[in-house]
């Protein structure tokens, strides 16, 4: 259960800037829109999906591990998975699974024949991009479940964009697009209490001491 006199006395450990800066970030944060990314093999590559989604306002991201296994490169996240939520799973299904009882649609993005271009794609109700493995793309299962395709149209010889690549142009885009509807695409109140808490408690050098010296808690 949230503490706000907890929140309230951590809090008083970081500079006025610090607590601004935060404030600022959840303004723009989104659940309405969450990234999932499967099997991709490059652990660089996840890392900068992580990252963009942390830069253009995405918290969650849903990392499947089925053949490969789940790693970052923290120099290329930079501390980007200190601020986003990062759910692990072992299996396709079981992350679609996950996100479909969040009530999110399966957006899918493959170069498929039906296919909705970026720029004409409408965000209508909550939807999770899924980004399949480097050569392959998304596997059949998430193909088969997906609600709806999308695809970055191209007009060079090439025909294709490195995952991390397609999945900065695509959230950047979208994250955009739906900060200008009237969609409730915003974190609750509560929401942004447990993530000021959370980051104010990552902020914090030894914060289990701390918190463990304050009689109250």
């Amino acid at each position: 259960m949230f503490n706000p006199d907890l929140l309230q006395y951590l809090e008083g450990f970081l500079t006025e800037d610090r607590k601004r800066r935060f404030l600022e970030v959840l303004s723009k944060r989104t659940n309405y829109l969450t990234v999932a990314v499967e099997d991709v093999y490059q652990l660089h590559n996840t890392s900068a999906v992580l990252r963009s989604c942390d830069a253009f306002g995405i918290q969650g991201v849903h990392v499947i591990s089925d053949r490969f296994p789940s790693r970052l490169d923290k120099n290329i996240a930079l501390g980007a998975q200190q601020w986003v939520d990062v759910q692990h799973y072992t299996s396709t299904a079981d992350c679609i699974a996950a996100v479909k009882a969040e009530g999110y649609r399966i957006v899918a993005t493959s170069p498929h024949p039906k296919g909705t271009t970026l720029p004409d794609f409408e965000i209508t109700t909550k939807a999770a991009l899924f980004f399949g493995t480097e050569k392959e793309g998304l596997s059949p299962e998430a193909l088969e479940q997906a609600d709806v395709f999308i695809q970055i149209p191209m007009v060079g010889f090439s025909e294709s964009l490195n995952v991390s690549v397609a999945a900065a142009v695509i959230i950047q885009v979208l994250a955009d697009k739906l900060r200008s509807t009237t969609l409730p695409w915003q974190l609750s109140e509560i929401e942004i209490l447990d993530k000021r808490l959370e980051w104010t408690k990552k902020s914090i050098k030894n914060v289990e001491r701390i918190i463990d010296r304050y009689p109250n808690f």
